[in-house]
């Protein structure tokens, strides 16, 4: 029988992370009977004072959010990392128990001041703006820490608890468990080729035309080879970019295009707010900006759940979490699902 990768399993190899992802194409067919969940509500309101990101409303530690009218930024009110705290006793003696200091802050950025808009409802313009945001905060925050990751995670199945167009970012004095992993595989790519491994890659796919969702002049949208959700996506410039701050105007603006066009793509395939969560990766900064980081592409990945329906979600559990990465919908086929989708959002 000849190997058809739609149809037979198989590994895949992700040099990202140096870890292999098993592909199982045949168990797509198998039936559902199994967690579904609720629908997500159809109308959000533009302003719930209840809301704590909406302007003029009270947070729950008591501060009033300001009355905005752009993207608009503030401290976490509950953050995982703090500037200052006592540092754990220093134990690198013991293999077994061992604990480093952790240092840093977390930040909120609002989109818009309305709730019930999100990318594709927003201005060219206003996505721009978001873009020139997370730039600022990145440029800021990294003089001071080693790593700022800006992430956002959307719809309450991907744990958004506040219905409003935001995103958070984490700047800690570590650097962190995936970027650190990426750092040394890139590296040991750009030393081995002496050309960064995602612009290689992004160029090998442009080639192939198998896993791409959508292109411009500067962006490059394609459903990883690697890909481990149902409908994963990376986020790849088409010539070498190192850090966020590097982006010239023209990037910023067809990278705003980029994000619209994707988001409408991913709400059109079961017709609802996608839920994914999504983030950016860059070189290093803190103690790292003044060497030079080639190795590096900065890049962005997004991390949706649905699989079948818009309310049949895909599960890390078992065999993912005890034994390696595994996925039935091969990322080809996610691909052309997310390719053959119009460009603007469903009415």
């Amino acid at each position: 029988m000849a190997f058809n990768r739609d149809e037979h399993q198989h590994l895949r190899f992700n040099p990202l992370k140096a870890e292999w992802l098993l592909v199982s194409p045949h168990r797509a067919l198998r039936p559902w009977s199994g967690q579904v969940e609720p629908p997500a509500p159809d109308r959000v309101p533009r302003h719930d004072p209840a809301n704590p990101l909406c302007p003029g409303a009270v947070r729950a530690n008591g501060k009033i959010t300001p009355r905005y009218d752009s993207t608009y930024v503030f401290p976490n009110d509950f953050p995982a990392l703090l500037e200052e705290g006592p540092e754990p006793p220093h134990s690198e003696e013991d293999p077994l128990f061992r604990a480093r200091a952790a240092k840093g802050t977390c930040r909120v950025i609002c989109y818009h001041p309305h709730s019930d808009v999100y990318l594709t409802g927003l201005t060219l313009a206003e996505v721009v703006a978001v873009i020139d945001e997370w730039i600022k905060q990145t440029v800021e925050l990294g003089k001071k820490y080693t790593w700022v990751q800006i992430f956002e995670n959307r719809g309450a199945m991907m744990g958004c608890s506040n219905p409003h167009p935001h995103c958070q970012i984490w700047a800690s004095s570590f650097l962190p468990n995936e970027p650190r992993i990426k750092d040394t595989n890139l590296r040991d790519y750009y030393q081995k080729h002496q050309t960064p491994m995602l612009i290689d890659y992004a160029n090998k796919e442009i080639q192939k035309k198998e896993r791409i969702v959508y292109e411009n002049e500067h962006w490059l949208v394609v459903v990883p080879y690697w890909a481990l959700w149902p409908f994963e996506t990376m986020v790849l410039p088409k010539k070498q970019v190192e850090r966020f701050q590097d982006l010239n105007p023209c990037q910023k603006t067809t990278l705003a295009q980029t994000l619209q066009v994707l988001v409408a793509k991913y709400d059109n395939v079961f017709k609802c707010n996608f839920p994914y969560s999504m983030g950016w990766h860059g070189a290093p900064t803190g103690q790292f900006l003044d060497e030079p980081q080639p190795h590096w592409t900065f890049h962005g990945m997004y991390l949706p759940p649905l699989l079948r329906s818009a309310s049949v979600r895909k599960f890390m559990v078992g065999y993912e979490l005890l034994a390696q990465a595994q996925r039935d919908l091969t990322p080809e086929k996610a691909a052309a699902v997310l390719r053959e989708m119009p460009e603007k959002r469903f009415a």
